[in-house]
């Protein structure tokens, strides 16, 4: 599939990979690089679900709240 960039820097998604990855009007979409590519990806419920619960028990907060502390303490 192809598309083009507008002047304003805006890129049409196809139909169906809206529909296949549940993209409507107002949906959020991550944006990064990786490997010399541009990747976009919808923030939708369902990506939601999916990394729910990911981090129990990795005492993420407890590591944000020491990075926090040592960044105070500078």
């Amino acid at each position: 599939m192809e598309t083009h960039v507008t002047a304003k820097g805006q890129v049409v998604i196809p139909v169906a990979l809206r529909r296949k990855y549940g993209i409507t009007e107002g949906t959020t979409v991550h944006i990064y690089e990786e490997n010399d590519r541009i990747i976009l990806q919808p923030i939708t419920r369902e990506t939601i679900r999916k990394v729910r619960g990911m981090f129990k028990g990795a005492g993420a907060l407890k590591a944000l709240a020491a990075d926090r502390k040592r960044e105070r303490e500078l």
